[in-house]
């Protein structure tokens, strides 16, 4: 229990610093930097607060390692050279003389809270020490096909939005001409991923909170929904919803 609760402790240090840091640079989107570093962090931390690492942990922590910071980075020049994210903008707008407060609780301790509990799997796969097993190769293989979607589908937007002319449009190829959110997608099933190597650990099914946690955030509350109310009222986008999935891979519906 006082592992966890160093975790924990550690989270949100790092919630209270990506805060400052916020505050310093005028914009709350460094929560979004934070949120891939932050994982690594904790994967990391749990490895040393153990009295030996296994090669299951190893493994999980190399693939969070790499997921994390190439969502950080992938983040961060994303933002270079642009005004703060359209969300945290008309939060920064709507909260008036709350908006520290706000800032605060509802952005960077929630954000600490939220990434402590979706953690619980890669936490045990450090903490707990089984033989490997079938469902290790389930975790890696839907880890890797969650992460080419995630990181293939960003980089084919980034591409997208590169070119002058796609000014204002919808991207309706790659991945995205069959799901309109294939980095979406790829971030719930790779932590789908993640929960099946702690399923090969005793009482590992515990941390099924974490892929469900992702799922519901994902799926109802603030990635689909809220990047999709921003498109509402584009007539490009209402054609492109009609015949393109919004989270499965799916064909293009005809007609």
């Amino acid at each position: 229990m006082t592992n966890y609760l160093i975790l924990f402790a550690a989270v949100l240090i790092l919630a209270n610093i990506a805060f400052v840091i916020s505050i310093i640079r005028k914009r709350n989107d460094v929560a979004d930097i934070a949120w891939g570093l932050g994982f690594v962090a904790v994967a990391w931390l749990s490895v040393y607060l153990t009295d030996s690492a296994n090669s299951r942990g190893i493994l999980v922590n190399i693939l969070v390692t790499v997921w994390g910071l190439r969502l950080a980075l992938h983040i961060f020049l994303r933002q270079r050279g642009h005004g703060e994210d359209f969300r945290y903008k008309a939060w920064r707008e709507s909260w008036g003389k709350w908006f520290l407060v706000r800032s605060y609780f509802q952005v960077y301790v929630l954000q600490g809270m939220l990434l402590f509990l979706i953690s619980t799997p890669v936490i045990w796969a450090n903490f707990r020490v089984a033989e490997f097993q079938i469902f290790d190769l389930i975790g890696l293989t839907l880890f890797l096909i969650g992460f080419f979607f995630e990181a293939v589908g960003d980089y084919q937007l980034t591409a997208f939005k590169k070119k002058e002319e796609n000014k204002g449009r919808i991207i309706q190829t790659g991945l995205w001409k069959f799901t309109r959110h294939p980095n979406y997608f790829g971030e719930v099933v790779l932590w789908w991923g993640i929960f099946f190597f702690a399923l090969s650990l005793p009482l590992g099914y515990v941390s099924i909170s974490s892929p469900v946690l992702v799922t519901i955030l994902l799926l109802f509350v603030s990635g689909i929904p809220m990047l999709e109310k921003k498109y509402e009222n584009d007539p490009e986008f209402i054609e492109y919803k009609k015949r393109t999935s919004a989270f499965f891979p799916m064909p293009v519906k005809r007609g």
